[in-house]
């Protein structure tokens, strides 16, 4: 698991996973609308996605406090 501490991997998880499908808007973007308007409708399968989606998001929020955390120590 050593390459999920790893900034950089964590960018490309969230520029790839954390956006797709790109058009017409990003995945995660539609769901944190939706999520937002109330989640009204929302399947087992959509907060599911939401999870796949935001996990790259999530991990990469965690990477850069770590870092700065770190620093400012």
């Amino acid at each position: 698991m050593k390459f999920l501490k790893d900034i950089k991997v964590a960018i490309l998880l969230c520029l790839t996973l954390g956006l797709a499908p790109f058009f017409p808007e990003p995945h995660i973007w539609g769901k944190i609308k939706w999520i937002l308007g109330g989640a009204k409708g929302m399947q087992l399968m959509d907060w599911f996605d939401v999870l796949l989606h935001g996990f790259p998001w999530v991990l990469l929020i965690w990477l850069i406090a770590s870092k700065i955390k770190k620093n400012a120590s």
